[in-house]
């Protein structure tokens, strides 16, 4: 019944939009037919996806993409993109985690989420960002919004019923107004989940002759209020000042049961764990920009602050029921962490007659966070306090220096970074953490053009990965008796070199590349003989290296456009801890087909996957995943209905070997959905002089 009633509401549109269009056809003067000819057939031609170099730019607002309510849905219909299971976290294949840029302002997965799809314009993935950008990117996904001009209001509303193992609801508006020189923007979106999810972990420890498995099912709960505002002035052709605050409220409740089996030695324990979680998880991000154009020394001069601040609080009732016996309460858990991170930067550009274009600028950052954590174990009667302090202060200063020269395109950039790290725990006396380092990012890129079709490339990058903030929290998962999700304050930064090189002929690429990482973050196994309780955490690992090469190909055919990345990587993660096995070729793919049908209709089929993968430490498993969509838009309406996961493919196998401890995992996603989601605009916003500009070079690790 829930399903009829759009589709019934869907069906009426349609046909009262086939009504409308006869009848404008009579009455509407000679002059407008023309221009609402010309304007049809730019948008039939106007392709979803290009490809320059290897960095794959969508055009969102003519797509069938427009229709997707949620930026993060919206990413993961992208080539190379992958989303987290809980939401919380975007990579790029062969590229870890990318930078995410909404305009020139540097955002996270909190910024993002509070974002209209309807006011993004264009996305690009760069592949090889410059050194303009921060040097923790290996990848930049780059959102660009909307442009006007005109004094003008739009509002949008839109509304989202998604059906999984149980039912979804997103509910959004967002608004912009235009008058003179000032601009102001505001959104609000309330987002009622349940997300489900599922795991399991078979492991043994030989040396201490145990043999475990576990399987945990999780459903949550989420009231998830996302909403922001901004101000723009522009106080000038070239100087403007804006401001901008967005803000993500989410509460959680999350009851966890896991069913143990637990052999150790000759006892054999199968044990039900019922875990009553809440959580909450509060975030704001707050900055101002002021932009001028020296006109004495012809320079654009940039200066910005930004303040951010992540507070969550996690309480956590646990109780366990041994042997078919009762259940009895093993621990209270109440456990806090916040973070506040302030910045402030400045950046030059002067453009030169010659083609010639310099940047330089520098950067300041310093965030404090705290972890507090209380647990009352009912077994021992007693309490376990730990109180943990940290400060990180990082200085970054860069030049760059871009332009052609015949048939070259070329940029050269250096990065310097000075980073101080301190980390206390209250009841101790020295630190437990104390690091001051310095590196220096160096980074160059070559286009050699062989003609108006073909181009080769050379680039070089050198970038780092930092941990994020939370993984430098105590704050932990109570599993079972045997096994926690901890956290480590122990984490190096990763620093990678990489080099590749492109060939594009029209719009089709292949890319070869090969990168080294030092110091890589994965998860790992710490077991505790005193207390038999196995932790798994992120650890820095020796080594990872590997080649990947890359083939892009778009294609049209009358009303089919199909996009297609075809991937091979040879990849090899190395520790001492771990025993090395076998590292072979996988393959990714993917492959996005649009179909602009008959009287508006567009209808899009897409798949992506991988083979097998040997990573050298790690297995992972193959999968396929299948989506389709629909759409018709009459005038301010727009309708879409979805249908993802079409199989019911979303698991995810892994095997690993380290510290002596062999495990095989499976993750089970809720990612089967169908979907409708109605849209409606009201006023029209023609071109927006709206922006922002990065400062926090480091938000993304604010989670």
């Amino acid at each position: 019944m829930n399903i009829c009633l759009p589709l019934k509401i869907f069906i009426i549109i349609y046909l009262f939009l086939f009504s409308l269009i006869g009848k404008a056809q009579n009455e509407t003067p000679k002059d407008s037919i023309s221009k609402e000819l010309k304007e049809v057939v730019i948008t039939q031609n106007k392709k979803a996806f290009t490809n320059n170099n290897g960095n794959i730019k969508v055009d969102v607002a003519n797509s069938i993409y427009s229709a997707i309510p949620n930026p993060v849905d919206l990413l993961a219909k992208l080539p190379l993109v992958q989303i987290s299971s809980d939401r919380e976290k975007i990579t790029l294949v062969g590229k870890g985690n990318p930078l995410i840029y909404i305009d020139n302002q540097k955002v996270e997965m909190n910024d993002l989420n509070a974002l209209s799809t309807a006011d993004i314009k264009t996305i690009e993935i760069i592949q090889n960002p410059s050194s303009k950008y921060e040097a923790s990117g290996r990848a930049v996904i780059l959102i660009t919004r909307k442009l006007s001009k005109k004094d003008s209001f739009k509002t949008e509303i839109s509304e989202m019923a998604s059906f999984k193992k149980k039912y979804n609801n997103y509910l959004g508006f967002n608004s912009n107004f235009k008058k003179n020189k000032l601009e102001l923007k505001a959104n609000f979106n309330y987002n009622r989940l349940n997300p489900w999810e599922s795991h399991g972990i078979d492991y043994e420890i030989p040396q201490a002759s145990i043999i475990s498995n576990y399987d945990v099912t999780a459903t949550t709960k989420r009231h998830k209020y996302v909403f922001g505002g901004g101000l723009f002035y522009k106080i000038n052709d070239d100087d403007y000042f804006s401001i901008n605050v967005n803000s993500r409220l989410q509460n959680d409740t999350f009851p966890i049961n896991t069913f143990t089996y637990n052999k150790n030695q000759q006892e054999i324990n199968n044990v039900l764990t019922l875990s009553d979680n809440s959580s909450k998880k509060n975030f704001v991000n707050s900055f101002v920009n002021y932009s001028k154009k020296l006109k004495f020394i012809d320079t654009k001069l940039f200066a910005g602050f930004q303040y951010s601040n992540f507070n969550q609080h996690l309480l956590s009732l646990v109780e366990n029921n041994f042997n078919e016996t009762e259940f009895e309460l093993s621990q209270n858990r109440d456990q806090k962490f916040n973070v506040d991170v302030f910045s402030g930067r400045i950046d030059l550009e002067k453009k030169f007659k010659n083609e010639m274009n310099w940047e330089y600028g520098g950067l300041f950052l310093q965030a404090k966070s705290k972890s507090d954590a209380v647990i009352f174990n009912y077994d021992e009667n007693q309490n376990v306090t730990s109180n943990y302090n940290f400060k990180e202060q990082n200085a970054a200063a860069y030049t760059q220096l871009s332009g052609k020269i015949k048939k070259i395109d070329f940029s050269f950039g250096l990065r310097i970074e000075n980073t101080n790290v301190k980390g206390m725990f209250q009841s101790d006396i020295s630190p437990a953490l104390d690091k001051n380092y310095t590196n220096l990012f160096p980074k160059a890129q070559f286009t050699f053009s062989v003609d108006s079709t073909k181009s080769i490339s050379l680039n070089y990058a050198k970038s780092i990965v930092r941990p994020n903030y939370s993984s430098l929290s105590q704050i932990s998962t109570y599993i079972n008796p045997y096994f926690i999700y901890g956290s480590s304050i122990n984490l190096n930064p990763a620093i990678v070199d990489e080099i590749s090189t492109t060939f594009q002929y029209h719009d089709k690429t292949v890319k070869l590349s090969y990168y080294d990482v030092q110091n890589p973050m994965y998860s790992s196994f710490v077991f505790n003989k005193e207390t038999n309780i196995l932790t798994i955490s992120e650890v820095n690992f020796n080594r990872e290296s590997g080649f990947s090469l890359d083939f892009e190909l778009p294609f049209t055919y009358k009303f089919w456009t199909t996009t297609n990345s075809l991937v091979f990587f040879l990849e090899k993660v190395q520790d001492k801890a771990a025993v090395f096995m076998t590292s072979k070729p996988y393959v990714y793919y993917y492959s996005n087909n649009e179909f602009d049908l008959t009287k508006g209709y567009k209808f899009v089929i897409g798949w992506w996957g991988a083979t097998k993968q040997y990573k050298g430490i790690y297995e992972h498993g193959a999968n396929f995943i299948m989506d389709m969509s629909l759409a018709k838009t009459y005038k301010n309406w727009n309708c879409t209905l979805s249908f993802n996961d079409v199989f019911r493919s979303t698991i995810y196998t892994e095997q690993l070997a380290i510290n002596d401890v062999n495990s095989k995992s499976k993750y089970l996603v809720d990612a089967r959905e169908i979907s409708i989601s109605l849209r409606y605009t009201f006023g029209k916003v023609k071109k927006s002089d709206y922006k922002e500009k990065s400062i926090d070079e480091n938000e993304s690790r604010i989670k």
